[in-house]
């Protein structure tokens, strides 16, 4: 699969909710509890982080939730797109980008949302044909006024900012041109997930796919 191609099915994915939910999953039993709560909230995105040892099979378990759209994040290496893909991932994240990551992505068919945090970096992942990237970490390196700053000289590419990004300062970044979507993990506090509490969970998802894109 082409950059083209993946930025495409990228660009596809991002447009069905305003918010993408990034999840740290401690506990794979209650993978397809969550899933189901946020794609009833309207968020059909589902952004598991490989940071724990139970992430590859929370995937494999929202794999099984209708209308949910599971994906991998933190890819860093071949052998993660490797394990994302066999696990039922439909879509990639990665903090940053490497050619060995980009070349697995390809090589895997995984759609890859690409990680950016400089202009210069932008321009490269554009030069390759990523028009579709990720803004990590969007708070630190400048949030909402580099994503302004930046959407007149580099109009072709659009954004997921992605990394301390809450509820108060999602509109922000949404109401730019260049955004397609943020990620966040407000949608499903550890609290919330922990207790089963998935009513409280599809109402903040609710709440969150409600939020408007656009200047």
């Amino acid at each position: 699969m082409i950059p083209a191609e993946q930025s495409r099915i990228t660009a596809a994915f991002a447009a069905r909710a305003p918010v993408v939910p990034v999840l740290i999953v401690t506990d794979a039993r209650r993978a397809g509890d969550l899933a189901r709560a946020l794609v009833a909230g309207g968020l059909p995105m589902l952004e598991v982080t490989l940071r724990t040892s139970a992430a590859l099979d929370a995937i494999r378990a929202m794999a099984d939730v209708e209308g949910g759209i599971p994906g991998a994040g933190t890819l860093l290496t071949p052998a993660d797109v490797k394990a994302a893909k066999a696990a039922g991932a439909r879509f990639g994240v990665s903090p940053g980008a490497t050619p060995a990551l980009l070349d697995a992505c390809a090589e895997a068919g995984l759609p890859l949302l690409p990680g950016a945090a400089t202009v210069s970096e932008a321009m490269a992942l554009l030069e390759l044909g990523y028009s579709v990237q990720k803004f990590f970490p969007a708070e630190p390196s400048g949030g909402a006024p580099w994503l302004k700053a930046v959407s007149s000289p580099l109009p072709q590419v659009r954004f997921c900012p992605t990394g301390g990004i809450s509820r108060a300062s999602a509109p922000a970044y949404l109401s730019l041109p260049n955004v397609a979507c943020v990620g966040g993990s407000w949608v499903a506090p550890a609290d919330k997930v922990q207790a089963g509490d998935w009513a409280a969970v599809t109402a903040l998802a609710s709440e969150a796919a409600a939020l408007k894109r656009g200047a």
